[in-house]
């Protein structure tokens, strides 16, 4: 068949860890252009120059996201918003839209190696060829991966002398984890202006103009690109609400201002802002107060009779600028005159929100190739009319001294997983999706943008399938395999829809029977029901409040203030209660494990999720193949997974491994044992890991660093397994500590000295003790204890059976001593431990031999042995 052939492409970039020579934000602009700038004042640093970008002329991409506009229509309908976006069609491709477009896809990977201290650009890796060089800690890398899709539509018709005509549309976004700064920044749709104002006070900072439209914002934060939130506003509401803020110097104004207003209070209406690049346009959300022109839906051009003020004027290039103005009526029904797209005029400015066109992803080519105009995906209508959400508005004040806006932001994250040992891992890519609220002063008269950017009409884009529904618009994630994660609905219960294509329905219908055996423990993420339609297969499930990685690196949760050791807990519950129906999970990371939403007590449960690569091992097995490819993600595959010729085919201890990982990874904020993104799997492969935050010597870093050694170990049969992790010290109470000691104390009272139990418990006691336990303990209960009789001041047996005394006889003690050991149980066993931090450990280690007997059955899992096998 003959086609026309438009190229689109996005990309996305990542990073890797390096000292900054200070505090800087990177800054996207859309000329293609990364700017490094003080923090502070917003001054450029220094500029990485990536080459312009291309638009085609017949779509307008969203640079901030890669949504697509389309101008026109065989009805003249004007701007209109495509229900997918670029990195959609690229997860999504091969596939064919209902109104006959096909789609193919690609993406291509590349490293940027840049100084950071002069932004000089030193070399750049991709897949086709790299210089030599030997990448270094004091170079920055910044990893891209570009998104392309071709169309071709197959109902446009050629002559035998024509060509295909190939347009090309890019736009880059450098793209990471989205953390909330104590800054917030709002930047111009039309040009490059940057105001940033303080989240607590409101004051502003700082304004800077970059020469071309921001995209995106970010910061550096341990070892990656941390996106920062930013609201598109329009030119002229930008510089309204700096100029009204009066507390700043005045610069030179390009545009001419609306006399005050009589009130301090603003109205912000969403609008989406058509811009001009090159020699194409673009397309982004953005907010603008009443002074600003907004054309109204369906119009792409003005009549010969233009609107009823001289305020939109006609450029020599043919396109037609606004400038701001109350006074400008469009005539309604107002459009072109002409269906080329080359002769179309294209009314530059703010627009009402567009529809969204009525065109769907089809999976499957029907027989013969023939446009179809089905509509797969029903949508429910809501009893809100258009009108009805059009007139909803978001308020913000404006006093004479600080900006007083609060907007509720989006927040996105996409995680890229590379090749590992020649092997194309499963990919999953995690679209994140949080509020980041900028709070100076609330004034939100509807919540209807509580999701800014989505399109206001979002509930009229519901779409039912059975008894879930969802808003394609409201993503919460991207899996594996073109999966998508909606907030959703389910019986009036809020949930997380997973969408996953028909090739994957094997896969799907595997993970929900895993589901549904294994969701009954509460730290295992729930689930509720499937519903299945011709294009996709749709799983409801928990809907969490955030992942651990968001918790551990955003400090938006700190106010939850969770206790570390009963989130570690309860997510080892979790797997041992996996591990117990012979499940295996593979893919064990921060993301896949989440923070549930409060119940009605306020509490939260931590729950394992995500369990597209489990695998059921049949009854008596132990072990599974790689035959299907590398489970899991890099940075947390356990060594023997990539080893080339391993001992033993993979067990339940690859979970093991990365919980490990995980533990250090939440106990230490964010760090992990086997160091950066760029060397992580090189070094879990070389076994060379770095413990340095238990780096000082106390009983609770002696404890985790135990448990964590023995759950990273590269013999698998090394690692304890799961229930072993959960009977480890680690994990006890100071109560339950006590009690230990105290059970041990009375366990070896009477055994005799050259006894089995005591000649461990005595072994390297020295160390333990720290030579005379005696020696380090106060005067007073020095003294207290020459009162009754002798200890053995190198003796661990004597150590705990003086703490067994005195506790028995607490009350009976002096004032004194009963003040420097403190209240039972808490303080009196941290007397102890903090002198003498390998006792409990040591004690633990020694009394194994005692395992099977009945008192002490609390402190140990009782097994065939004390590793996995």
């Amino acid at each position: 068949f003959q086609s026309k052939v438009l190229h689109l492409s996005f990309a996305r970039l990542l990073g890797s860890p390096v000292t900054l020579p200070e505090t800087l934000l990177f800054v996207s602009t859309l000329d293609g252009n990364l700017h490094a700038v003080s923090k502070r004042t917003g001054e450029i640093k220094w500029t990485l120059k990536e080459g312009e970008l291309f638009f085609t002329p017949a779509f307008l991409p969203d640079p901030n996201d890669g949504s697509l506009y389309v101008l026109g229509g065989k009805n003249k309908e004007g701007l209109m918003k495509l229900p997918f976006t670029i990195p959609e069609l690229v997860q999504s491709s091969p596939c064919r839209s209902s109104d006959g477009i096909l789609y193919t896809g690609k993406k291509q990977d590349r490293w940027f190696v840049v100084d950071p201290k002069t932004g000089e650009k030193q070399t750049t890796l991709t897949t086709d060829a790299s210089e030599n060089i030997c990448p270094s800690t004091p170079l920055l890398y910044i990893g891209r991966t570009g998104e392309s899709s071709n169309l071709a539509d197959h109902n446009y018709k050629l002559t035998p002398k024509s060509t295909f005509p190939h347009l090309q549309c890019c736009f880059l976004t450098w793209v990471s984890s989205l953390i909330h700064p104590e800054m917030a920044h709002f930047a111009s749709n039309g040009d490059g202006l940057v105001v940033t104002v303080d989240r607590d006070s409101g004051d502003v900072l700082w304004m800077q103009n970059y020469g071309s439209p921001v995209v995106g914002m970010y910061i550096w934060q341990q070892d990656s690109l941390h996106r920062v939130a930013h609201l598109n506003v329009a030119m002229e509401t930008l510089r309204y609400l700096t100029f009204n803020s009066q507390d700043i110097r005045m610069i030179k104004w390009k545009y001419q201002f609306p006399k005050a207003p009589s009130t301090t209070k603003t109205q912000l209406v969403p609008t989406l802002y058509v811009g001009k690049h090159a020699s194409a346009f673009y397309a982004s959300s953005s907010l603008v107060h009443e002074g600003v022109a907004v054309v109204p839906r369906g119009i792409t051009i003005v009549r010969i009779d233009g609107p009823t003020t001289e305020d939109v004027t006609l450029a020599e290039s043919g396109e037609c600028e606004i400038i701001p103005s109350t006074n400008v009526k469009y005539p309604q029904g107002s459009t072109f005159s002409s269906g080329n797209v080359k002769s179309q005029w294209l009314l530059i400015g703010h627009h009402q929100l567009p529809p969204v066109a009525h065109t769907t992803i089809l999976r499957a080519f029907p027989h013969p190739l023939k446009k179809n105009t089905e509509t797969v995906i029903t949508t429910k209508t809501n009893s809100h009319t258009l009108d009805d959400v059009r007139c909803k508005r978001f308020s913000c004040y404006v006093s004479t001294h600080k900006i007083s806006t609060v907007f509720t932001l989006c927040r996105m994250k996409l995680t890229i997983k590379t090749e590992v040992a020649g092997n194309i891992q499963q990919v999953k890519q995690h679209l994140c999706r949080e509020e980041n609220e900028l709070t100076f002063q609330v004034d939100l008269s509807s919540d209807l943008l509580s999701h800014f950017p989505l399109s206001v009409d979002a509930e009229l884009d519901r779409v039912m399938i059975g008894k879930i529904s969802f808003n394609p618009k409201e993503v919460l994630g991207h899996g594996a395999e073109g999966t998508f994660v909606f907030r959703g609905c389910f019986d009036d219960r809020n949930v997380a829809v997973k969408r996953i294509l028909p090739e994957c329905f094997n896969f799907a219908e595997r993970e929900v029977q895993l589901l549904r055996e294994s969701d009954e423990h509460p730290n295992v993420i729930r689930y509720f029901c499937t519903e299945k339609d011709k294009q996709f297969y749709y799983i409801a499930i928990e809907l969490c409040a955030a992942t651990l990685q968001e918790y551990v690196e955003g400090p938006r949760l700190d106010h939850l203030n969770l206790d570390p050791v009963i989130m570690l807990f309860q997510a080892m519950s979790g797997l041992a209660h996996l591990h117990s129906l012979n499940i295996v999970h593979r893919d064990l990371k921060p993301r896949n494990i989440l923070l549930s939403l409060p119940n009605s007590h306020g509490n939260i449960r931590v729950v394992i999720s995500d369990f597209g690569l489990c695998k059921k091992l049949s009854v008596g097995r132990h072990s599974f193949s790689l035959r299907s490819g590398i489970p899991g993600t890099e940075g947390w595959i356990a060594p023997e997974v990539l080893q080339e010729e391993p001992k033993d085919r993979p067990t339940f201890a690859i979970d093991i491994f990365s919980a490990g990982c995980v533990f250090y990874y939440v106990v230490s904020k964010g760090k992990h044992p086997f160091s950066d993104t760029l060397h992580r799997q090189s070094n879990i492969l070389l076994g060379t890991y770095c413990l340095d935050h238990f780096k000082e010597e106390n009983h609770e870093n002696v404890v985790g660093k135990d448990l964590i050694e023995q759950m990273i170990s590269g013999d698998p049969q090394q690692r304890p397994s799961a229930q072993h992790v959960l009977k480890h010290p680690f994990f006890w109470r100071r109560e339950k500590q006590l009690q230990f000691f105290q059970d041990v104390s009375d366990r070896i009272e009477k055994e005799p000295a050259e006894g089995p139990i005591v000649f461990r418990l005595e072994s390297r006691g020295r160390t333990v003790v720290r030579t005379n336990w005696r020696m380090h303990i106060s005067s007073p209960l020095q003294m207290d204890l020459r009162k009754y009789r002798t200890y053995k001041g190198n003796s661990v047996r004597d150590l705990l059976r003086a703490m067994r005394n005195k506790k028995h006889h607490y009350h009976e003690l002096p004032p004194e001593v009963q003040e420097t050991l403190g209240e039972v149980p808490d303080q009196f066993v941290l007397y102890f431990t903090s002198r003498f931090p390998n006792l409990l450990l040591h004690t633990h280690s020694a009394l194994r031999i005692c395992s099977h007997e009945r008192p002490f059955h609390p402190y140990y899992h009782q097994s065939s042995g004390d590793c996995m096998q």
